[in-house]
């Protein structure tokens, strides 16, 4: 955390953390290729994309703590106070995950509202139930994950990760070579698992942060730590996370939404079973993008003393990630992924090859928001990045509907589009705020909070 913020420093501090995302990325493509050799694949496929999707939407309260983590754990008093902040908001998401799952509230969302195939709505049911240790797996390793980057560790990141595939293949091998159950089970069970053992990895190896904080809290070398706003409250947690949780939930309820809305578009089962395999690609380029934001918020400076060595490296980052996924997107590379590894059927894969080519873009927006983010979370300004967040849904929102319902397009490719159009809304917007923080750091205000 204290050497220079050279580009090679940048890389090195980056990397863990891009590997680890690359390594998540590798799940989508992974269970979609099992799923798809099992039996029934194309209502399989679409019935784990709505599981997933409702999944990812009963996560979004508590991804954003690893940005939390590495922004305020400062200190044993600070850290604790995120753990009870994380204990409690745990505890909301899974109450609130059952609540759904009772028959009559999910028979009511996902037929009478989202118009689900029957078939494909009693197996996301199941799935979901499988996936029911998600969210509270997933919020404690991103609590653990924060304290290991903002103590330099960022290897020990990756090194969850590998026992998290690790979980997850095997869990999804034995599934599929001994029992052999429907392939949506089979991808919900590999996640569980998988993201659990990534937990208990991280408790394991934060242990020894943890306890060397703890000893320099007992020995009175370490109080809450004060900064221009005071001690970390709960208040100051809440006021600091509420807009990072909205922001998550906002972007999140897209995935739901695109269900809802491809179900009533053209060629909907085939775009529901297309979607989840085209999505997975386009993460693995876009995750290099993701991992970027902790970098900003650790590398930053509070008064933005290093931003300009980290955005040359968002520069050459957010060219090189597009331009991978371009050249998957644009050669007979995409045919080959979509048949040969990920095992659609040549008529499948026709629904995905245009709208892999229109996701091309999205690798370097998602670099730009991440880098765009992080200048606001070092500010902590984080309602900006809520108010960009509802934009960015608002706009896919009002033209999927253009689109796919008025103008008939294929339901994955109208997602794709709006996807596009919603995050491009997003990154103009955060241009403003950003600026107003850059050019108070410059007059040697330092960055305030709105």
């Amino acid at each position: 955390m204290t050497q220079p913020r050279t580009q090679k420093a940048i890389f090195l501090f980056w990397l863990p953390l891009a590997a680890t995302w690359i390594m998540m990325s590798v799940e989508g493509p992974f269970l979609a290729a099992v799923i798809a050799r099992l039996v029934d694949p194309r209502y399989n496929l679409a019935a784990y994309g709505v599981a997933y999707a409702f999944a990812l939407l009963f996560e979004a309260p508590v991804i954003m703590l690893m940005s939390a983590s590495t922004a305020l754990a400062e200190d044993w008093a600070s850290y604790a106070r995120l753990r009870n902040f994380t204990n409690a908001l745990t505890s909301l998401v899974t109450v609130v995950m059952l609540v759904v799952l009772a028959p009559p509230v999910y028979s009511a969302v996902m037929i009478d509202l989202m118009a689900l195939p029957q078939e494909v709505a009693h197996l996301a049911h199941r799935a979901l139930w499988i996936l029911l240790p998600w969210p509270a797996a997933i919020a404690y390793r991103r609590l653990y994950q924060g304290v290991l980057i903002r103590e330099g560790l960022t290897r020990l990141v990756a090194v969850g990760t590998v026992f998290r595939l690790a979980g997850m293949a095997t869990t999804s091998l034995v599934l599929y070579f001994v029992w052999g159950p429907p392939g949506a089970y089979v991808g919900a069970a590999a996640l569980s698992v998988g993201v659990t053992a990534e937990a208990i990895m991280s408790r394991w190896m934060v242990h020894r942060s943890l306890r060397r904080m703890l000893q320099q809290h007992r020995g009175g070398g370490s109080a809450v730590r004060q900064d221009d706003e005071g001690e970390l409250t709960y208040a100051r947690i809440v006021r600091f996370y509420y807009p990072l949780a909205l922001t998550s939930l906002i972007g999140l309820a897209a995935q739901p939404m695109m269900t809802f809305f491809m179900g009533r578009a053209t060629y909907p089962l085939e775009s529901l079973a297309v979607f989840p395999v085209v999505a997975s690609l386009a993460f693995v380029f876009r995750s290099m993008g993701l991992s970027f934001q902790e970098v900003g918020i650790a590398l930053m400076g509070r008064r933005y003393e290093h931003i300009r060595p980290l955005a040359r490296f968002a520069t050459v980052l957010a060219l090189g990630a597009s331009g991978g996924l371009a050249l998957v997107a644009f050669t007979p590379a995409a045919h080959l992924w979509f048949v040969t590894v990920s095992g659609l059927s040549p008529e499948l894969a026709r629904f995905a090859l245009l709208p892999i080519a229109i996701l091309v873009p999205i690798p370097f927006l998602s670099v730009l928001l991440s880098f765009q983010r992080s200048i606001l979370v070092v500010a902590r300004r984080t309602r900006p990045i809520t108010i960009a967040t509802a934009l960015e849904v608002g706009g896919i929102a009002l033209l999927f509907p253009l689109l796919g319902w008025r103008a008939g397009m294929t339901g994955v490719t109208a997602a794709a589009v709006s996807i596009v159009f919603g995050r491009l809304m997003a990154n103009t917007f955060l241009i403003f705020p950003c600026r107003s923080v850059l050019r108070s750091s410059a007059g040697n205000q330092g960055p305030r909070k709105r």
